[in-house]
């Protein structure tokens, strides 16, 4: 009986020997077999994944959740926002688009665009994305409720410009005649409008 015993633990041990040595086969296959980490940051032009949930924290607004049609259907104004996932700019800008998410998302669709989706055709209609788009990234367009175009801009833009112009649409009290607001830095990459401290 000892004999058996003594067999089954030597099976044990090799088996658990054997599944180490595999282990550190397939370790050392994934580490200098020519698999490099993750290179893209917020500061390059590399791929790394969607621009949202990576860089503006915000998963949500990819993929979008209504067309042009169906914002023009409810009369809602519409933020076309033109990027790829391999820019810099559009990254940085991502954040800019999912903080203005928080205040007018309720009310306005926000409809992400990569533009490497966009088909290409001769000419579009004004309820596709393509119609709209020129050629640059980022791009944001600014649609009110019967569907005009009040914004367009590209590169860049300043959230508090994009905000006068919902504030405009949805007929809201100017900037300076509202409560006073100053970015504040959340990380590295995100940051929140808050009251200025009255003094």
């Amino acid at each position: 009986m000892k004999s058996i015993l003594s067999g089954a633990r030597i099976k044990r041990t090799g088996s658990q020997l054997l599944s180490g040595l595999l282990l550190a086969f397939v370790l050392a296959v994934f580490l200098l077999g020519g698999a490099s980490p993750a290179q893209a940051s917020l500061t390059d032009d590399r791929f790394d994944g969607n621009i949202f949930p990576l860089y503006a924290g915000n998963g949500s607004l990819v993929p979008p959740k209504v067309t042009i049609t169906e914002s023009r259907q409810r009369q809602r104004p519409t933020l076309l926002f033109f990027y790829i996932d391999d820019s810099s700019d559009c990254k940085s800008y991502a954040t800019v688009i999912s903080r203005l998410d928080e205040p007018y998302g309720w009310a306005a669709d926000f409809i992400p665009v990569s533009v490497d989706m966009i088909p290409e055709k001769a000419s579009y209609e004004p309820t596709e994305p393509g119609y709209y788009y020129r050629g640059l990234v980022p791009q944001t367009v600014i649609l009110d409720q019967s569907g005009k175009v009040v914004l367009d801009a590209e590169g860049e833009v300043a959230y508090e410009q994009i905000d006068d112009v919902f504030r405009q649409t949805f007929n809201l009290l100017p900037r300076t005649e509202s409560v006073a607001l100053k970015r504040r830095l959340l990380n590295e990459v995100s940051s929140e409008m808050v009251e200025e401290p009255v003094q």
